[in-house]
């Protein structure tokens, strides 16, 4: 069954969504989300996020709407994405593109307020 919820557990920016907008328009795709996905993950380097266009929504699919836009998320992404911020940037150095700040795929402090892998594994991560 498909689990929409009406809490923004995944918001866009204003730039975000804009841009979003902008292509379901440019390439007419009505009726499509949207999908925010892990993509990858690894000590020391963090989790990454993917993101497509997709009119393909599962049953267990997560779906949020922030301004306008459906978001979808399956289940396991759904843990590094929660409380997720989607802004679009346009840095005249590094180019335009998506940055996904997710409170979920930070690392977790230990006791003493340091970083710590998330591996279980000793090693260093601050090479």
């Amino acid at each position: 069954m498909l689990q929409e919820t009406g809490l923004e557990t995944i918001t866009l920016s204003e730039a975000a969504s804009k841009a979003i907008s902008d292509i379901f328009t440019e390439r007419k795709l009505e009726g499509y989300s949207l999908r925010v996905y892990l993509a990858g993950s690894g000590c020391c380097s963090g989790v990454s996020f993917g993101m497509a266009l997709d009119n393909n929504i599962h049953d267990v699919d997560r779906t949020f709407e922030s301004k306008g836009v459906r978001i979808v998320v399956d289940q396991v992404s759904m843990d590094y994405l929660q409380g997720a911020r989607i802004d679009y940037v346009n840095d005249p150095q590094r180019g335009a593109g998506f940055v996904v700040d997710s409170p979920g795929a930070r690392s977790q402090g230990d006791a003493h307020g340091e970083e710590a892998c998330a591996c279980g594994d000793s090693c260093d991560c601050n090479n």
